[in-house]
This record gives structure tokens, C-alpha cells and sequence, in this order.
């Protein structure tokens, strides 16, 4: 990905520093949207023409790598990079509103959809005989059961009546690229949350002292760190270098779907290790509500299942190799095949 401005990238930080200084996680959003619209990153993806910022993918992934950093709560992906995107691509109107966006079933059900019962708007995604379409809704019209996710964030159960809907026809690559850029966004914010995990956890074992010595001073700590820091950044790595493809190739690539899956199943395996490990160098501090730990282990863990499990990725990853078979597998993996 290209490179983002230094000063744009502190920028963002700081919104998010200076808001947690003020809130809790989880609420003041309404201040905290109004603050980022002010500043044009609301939208920050989207078309100038349509009344977003114009910016790029590299923009957005640094917004919300620095609200996950921060444990800042905020449907910023949902809403920029899903529901409005969706939108532009149908040729559907963007309007200040602020959205989510969800797949129905062929019940017109969505489940553990992100932040719908808190969105003025819900942009639908169905199928309608052979194709899809696509309809922005207004959230009261809908059926929306609000539930929570491990975390704390609002995961609601949606229902529509498909019958009354009238919706924009998308094609089956639109309905394609909403689930690898659904899927890349969850990764991107596991990765911030780990690399804040690891932070914290290098900070305690060399703050905290045991029997006269810092932890950090101990073997055994230093394995357990070691290994959050390799983790963290095997995923980081492997998230990267799919969204490096998907911008490269417009989301086009033959190998993305490949990409996203080993990227998906890097960071949920990455998780559990960087959790447990965090949780031993914490100790029962780390357990307590007063430590900032559990701000970032339970988004981490709650994440990494949403728009697919860790053992759907795996078994995706498994149906590529099997199909590769022993003299393709190579080629798999350097992405060189056909």
C-alpha cells in the first residue's frame, strides 16, 4: 500500500487520544462522529463528488488501526467502507445518514449485524433469482433485535421483507468483493488490537517487578512476549500483503480470495496466542476492569469471528490445498498458479 502522510496519521491518533481521555469505550460516539465528520474522515474513502474526502484504502486502514489502538467503539468500517461503498458502486445517493450494511438470507434475515440498531440507515444486500440487489433502508422500517458482541458492540439481528423491497441490481463481483472487503476490515482491526496488546504487555513486564526484579528480567516472560510480538506480526504480514493485492488489482486478483483466507486464518490463530500469552505476563491485573487489557483482548477475540469464523478460514484454506494438490501447492503459495 502506499504510504500515508505522517502528520494525517497523528492527526488521527490524537482525535482518538483525546477522546477516550474524555469517554469511556463506547459512548460520547454521537461527539465523536460529529468530530470526525468536521475533519472529512466520516467518509473518508468515499467519492468527493458524492461528499466523501476522496482518500484511498491506505488512508482508511491507518483510521481504523488508530481507533482500534485507542479501544475507541465507532462503526467508521460499516459505514465508509461497506454501506456507502455499496451505495457509490449501485449509483445509489449518499446522504449524511450515518449507515451499516448487511447480507440477508433468503429469509431476508441478517445475523450479529455491526451497530444497525444505533444506524439511521441500513444498506440491504440480497439475492433476487439469479443476480443481487441492493436498497438503502431506513432502520425503522426494519425488524432489529439489538444484541451485543463479546466486546461491548452492538451486533443486532436484522429482519426485512424481501417482497416490498425494491432494490438496484449489482452484480455477483459487487456481492464478492462487500464479503473480501468485510472480511480484510475485521483483520485490519484484530492486527491494531494485537500490536496494542503487545505494547501493553512489553510496558508491564518492564514496569512490574518480582522479587526484586523486573519481569522482563525472566526467561519465561520473555518467551511469552516473544511470541505475541512474532504472532502480532505474522499477521500483520499476511493481512498486508492481501490488501496490497486487493488495491494492486482493484479487488480483481484470482489469488485474493486465497489471500484473505490465509490473512483470516493467521490473525484468529494469532489471537490466541497473543491473548493467553498477554493474560500470563498481566497476571490477575490483567483480568481486573480497571486494567485497560480487556479493551483490546475481547475485540480481538470477538472479531476474529465476525464475517466468518476462524475454522471457516480454515477449512477454506484447507479446500485450496486439497485442489492444489501436492504439485500445485507451490505455486499456491507464491501465488503463481493459474
Amino acid at each position: 500500500m502506499s504510504a500515508v502522510d505522517a502528520e494525517l496519521i497523528e492527526m488521527m491518533s490524537a482525535v482518538f487520544a483525546a477522546h477516550r481521555e474524555k469517554y469511556p469505550p463506547g459512548e460520547g460516539i454521537v461527539e465523536l462522529w460529529g468530530r470526525l465528520d468536521e475533519l472529512g474522515l466520516v467518509r473518508l474513502t468515499g467519492s468527493e463528488e458524492s461528499g466523501g474526502s476522496g482518500a484511498g484504502w491506505a488512508e482508511a486502514v491507518e483510521l481504523l488501526r488508530a481507533a482500534a489502538w485507542h479501544g475507541v467503539k465507532i462503526p467508521l468500517a460499516e459505514h465508509d467502507l461497506l454501506a456507502c461503498w455499496l451505495l457509490e458502486t449501485a449509483g445509489l445517493a449518499v446522504d449524511e445518514a450515518r449507515r451499516t450494511a448487511c447480507l440477508l438470507d433468503d429469509q431476508g434475515v441478517a445475523r450479529a449485524v455491526p451497530w444497525a440498531a444505533e444506524a439511521q440507515r441500513v444498506v440491504l444486500l440480497w439475492r433476487d433469482g439469479p443476480g443481487h440487489r441492493v436498497a438503502d433502508v431506513e432502520t425503522a422500517s426494519l425488524a432489529v433485535t439489538a444484541s451485543l458482541n463479546n466486546a461491548g458492540e452492538p451486533r443486532d439481528a436484522v429482519s426485512a421483507d424481501l417482497a416490498s423491497l425494491s432494490g438496484t441490481p449489482v452484480t455477483d463481483d459487487v456481492v464478492a468483493q462487500f464479503t473480501r472487503r468485510a472480511a480484510l476490515v475485521r483483520a485490519v482491526q484484530v492486527c491494531a488490537a494485537l500490536d496494542r496488546i503487545l505494547a501493553l504487555s512489553v510496558a508491564h513486564a518492564g514496569e512490574r517487578t518480582q522479587f526484586g526484579r523486573p519481569l522482563a528480567k525472566f526467561q519465561a516472560v520473555q518467551h511469552l512476549v516473544a511470541d505475541i510480538a512474532a504472532e502480532s506480526a505474522l499477521a500483520r504480514a499476511a493481512t498486508d500483503g492481501a490488501l496490497a493485492e486487493a488495491l494492486r488489482s482493484d479487488w480483481s486478483s484470482p489469488h485474493l480470495d486465497f489471500l484473505v483466507a490465509v490473512a483470516r486464518s493467521c490473525v484468529g490463530h494469532a489471537t490466541s496466542v497473543v491473548v493467553r500469552n498477554a493474560h500470563q505476563v498481566h497476571g490477575a491485573i490483567g483480568t481486573t476492569r480497571e486494567h485497560r487489557l480487556h479493551e483490546f483482548t475481547m475485540p480481538a477475540l470477538s472479531w476474529r469471528s465476525e464475517y466468518g469464523s476462524v475454522a471457516h478460514w480454515d477449512e477454506t484454506l484447507t479446500g485450496y490445498a486439497t485442489t492444489a494438490g501436492a504439485d500445485g501447492l507451490w505455486a499456491l503459495v507464491t501465488a503463481t498458479g493459474t
